[in-house]
């Protein structure tokens, strides 16, 4: 099941909201909220007591184990175990870990079973291909099919050990409150990876507001518009271009082909972050951002500040800090660098492009600090957007690809080095067809978002009121056009399953 479908929209979202939100409503649970009114008597938000967050909680739960039974339900016990395990060496570790170092053998146990289990479901072929490569041999491919979300909990569940070895965070005692917070339908298959840590007072205790509410199904229908309007347009373009014969695509096919994979990526993940975050909001908690116009970015350190944050910051928190990042001198640093990004890169899957990726901006970051940082600074603006734009665009070629031999031909063909021509007619056609949706797809890359709301801020009471009852129709109408593409296009992916 995903958020962009039919199903999810029309009976799973709203059951699950009718149900968790009437909980408010049993006179049995009345006494365990507490109501904030304003002067002139409106309820502004309603603090949930101990009596009712349980039951949401359980709501909560069993609509986030449907939700990922749905495509494949014997998959819902490697999710379980990997939940009780952590959840079981917490509490070992709480009871029994008087010292660092007995804390530190219930930390490895932990970390030890969650990338097992990781290595095993992703990496397993990989690791044969490696090994009948190198020897020569035939070991035949397990035939095993890759969890779904399997890279994001197991994040998350390890990042909750971690910080309870730190003394970071309290220890769970409560194994349903803390399924919950691993099993959360809404970032449980792609993310962000929120830590414990973030929403462990909200697990307890949330305030709910109607403001909040109203704002959260706002991002919910901006993240469904961007996947459905956006990103399944600029990917149906991609696919069209990628399967161009060698030499038949221009140069400048080539690249708007990569120019829509780029979009396609980011509008598809920042979408399913929306909505993640969104349905939170609707349900009282608060998940972290995930992009910050990463695409406006100045460079490719700023890139990474903006791009995947729930990722870059997990991995420099709990992989490059540990190292030591940056403080045991240059070699240090360099190999430290070389670690992170080989991991980030085969996080993302079990392929050599990936890894590829990976290092590639663990190289580009490296000359960034090293080389060339100070002298891009001083460069115009404008320029060090091309730039980024650049390294980034073709970042994604190679992420795509996972035959390396595909990649060489199709960089090429952006060089113009497989005998394609500099413009054809090609490119003509896809942009009357695509054109509306890329241009659409440039300006919201960029910070357009926030200007209009700092603008509509500035407005007069009465200009506010009218570009509310604007924005609402607005909405209303993109939504029927979402339904209405939904019900009638086939093509509707999300990359970021696989990972």
């Amino acid at each position: 099941m995903v958020f962009s479908s039919i199903l999810f929209l029309f009976f799973f979202l709203p059951l699950c909201l009718v149900l968790y939100h009437s909980t408010s409503l049993l006179p049995c649970l009345q006494h365990g909220k507490s109501r904030f009114k304003s002067n002139q008597g409106e309820v502004l938000a309603v603090r949930e007591g101990t009596n009712a967050i349980p039951l949401k909680n359980g709501i909560l739960l069993v609509f986030s184990l449907i939700f990922y039974a749905w495509g494949e339900p014997v998959y819902i016990l490697l999710m379980l175990f990997a939940s009780a395990v952590d959840y079981i060496n917490g509490l070992l570790m709480d009871r029994f870990g008087i010292t660092k170092g007995r804390r530190r053998i219930f930390l490895i146990t932990s970390v030890a079973i969650n990338l097992s289990v990781l290595a095993f479901f992703k990496y397993a072929n990989f690791a044969v291909g490696i090994i009948n490569g190198i020897f020569h041999l035939a070991i035949p491919f397990p035939d095993i099919a890759l969890p779904i979300g399997i890279s994001f909990f197991t994040f998350q569940t390890m990042s909750y050990i971690i910080d309870l070895y730190r003394k970071e965070v309290p220890v769970e005692r409560n194994y349903f409150t803390y399924l919950t917070y691993v099993s959360m339908f809404p970032q449980l298959v792609a993310g962000p990876i929120v830590r414990f840590s973030a929403v462990n007072e909200e697990l307890h205790q949330r305030k709910l507001t109607m403001d909040e509410f109203r704002s959260g199904l706002i991002r919910f229908m901006q993240g469904l518009f961007k996947k459905v309007l956006i990103a399944n347009q600029m990917g149906a373009l991609w696919e069209e271009i990628q399967v161009l014969e060698p030499g038949r695509a221009s140069v400048l096919c080539c690249w708007l082909g990569a120019a829509a994979f780029t979009m396609q990526l980011y509008f598809d993940f920042s979408a399913y972050s929306d909505m993640a975050i969104g349905m939170g909001w609707m349900m009282g908690f608060h998940f972290p951002e995930n992009f910050r116009y990463p695409l406006w970015a100045t460079s490719i350190t700023d890139f990474w500040r903006k791009w995947h944050i729930s990722l870059s910051t997990w991995f420099r928190d709990y992989v490059y800090i540990p190292l030591g990042g940056n403080r045991k001198g240059v070699l240090r640093h360099l190999f430290n660098m070389f670690i992170v990004w080989f991991l980030t890169g085969l996080w993302h899957g079990a392929a050599w492009n990936f890894v590829l990726w990976g290092l590639y901006y663990g190289v580009l970051l490296t000359l960034e600090k090293y080389v060339w940082g100070k002298k891009l600074e001083s460069l115009p603006l404008f320029i060090r957007h091309l730039y980024t734009i650049f390294i980034v665009v073709t970042g994604f070629v190679i992420f795509v690809f996972d035959d390396m031999g595909a990649l060489g031909i199709y960089l090429n063909a952006m060089l113009g080095r497989v005998g394609n021509c500099f413009w054809g007619n090609e490119c003509i056609w896809y942009l009357k067809n695509y054109g509306v949706v890329f241009v659409a797809a440039l300006l919201l890359v960029f910070p357009f978002y926030p200007w209009i709301k700092e603008k509509i801020a500035g407005m007069k009471e009465r200009a506010r009121v009218w570009f509310a009852i604007g924005a609402l129709f607005g909405y209303q109408v993109l939504f029927i056009l979402t339904t209405a593409y939904l019900v009638n296009d086939t093509y509707n992916p999300f990359l970021y399953f696989r990972f």
